[in-house]
């Protein structure tokens, strides 16, 4: 788990940092906003403990700079650690994006407990909501139907974005020909025939170019996961 702490203080940067590497946080420190945002792009961090008051900027434009971007951004959580008490500051805080707000002086053990409950309950709503399936260097995104291999997008119909979902879900299982023609075609209650199975089989592992779906004579498929 890879934390960002963006703290102008050298000596409470220095001392949240130590605290969070015993926790086993993979930790990088910021003492600017400038220093900040450039180390958000570069280590793309799970968490940011991002202090308000900095000497370039104020980490309220930060907290709505990432928010506002799409993707895996998105998700980062970001607990905000600042002198300002009042309760609009922490309102503003909160609506700006961020998933905690405590004020100084503090303690790291609440700060500790803080943010791995945040990071807690991410996890669950992530694990709940399904969105990214992968099997070695495959991976579908169900929100937007797209498939990827070694990073690069694969141009498929929607009948090979199911068969490919299909098979990743059932990973290392065999497969009946009846239960796929089930799954995937047999929307209606009527089977179409076998040779539609077996044609779009070729088509999709032609336009994977590996070797991850196996035939097994008499019985079906099976995908193979690679390491």
């Amino acid at each position: 788990m890879k934390l960002l702490i963006i703290e102008d203080d050298t000596g409470l940067n220095r001392g949240i940092s130590f605290a969070m590497e015993q926790e086993g946080y993979a930790v990088v420190s910021a003492r600017t906003l400038r220093e900040g945002e450039a180390l958000f792009a570069q280590e793309k961090p799970d968490a940011v403990i991002l202090d308000l008051n900095l000497p370039d900027g104020d980490g309220l434009d930060f907290c709505k700079k990432v928010r506002q971007r799409s993707g895996t951004e998105g998700e980062t959580v970001i607990l905000m650690l600042t002198a300002r008490d009042l309760e609009t500051d922490e309102i503003m805080g909160l609506t700006s994006g961020a998933d905690d707000y405590i004020t100084k002086p503090f303690s790291v053990s609440v700060l500790k407990i803080r943010l791995q409950n945040i990071l807690r309950r991410k996890g669950e709503r992530n694990e709940a909501v399904q969105t990214t399936i992968t099997s070695g260097d495959v991976t579908l995104d169900l929100r937007t139907f797209r498939a990827f291999s070694q990073g690069e997008e694969l141009d498929l119909s929607m009948t090979e974005f199911r068969l490919l979902q299909f098979f990743l879900e059932n990973k290392n299982r065999a497969l009946l020909k009846e239960q796929i023609l089930q799954r995937v075609w047999d929307v209606d209650g009527n089977y179409v025939e076998e040779n539609t199975l077996s044609v779009n089989i070729s088509r999709l592992r032609r336009k994977l170019g590996g070797d991850h779906i196996r035939t097994i004579q008499g019985i079906g498929y099976l995908w193979e996961e690679k390491a």
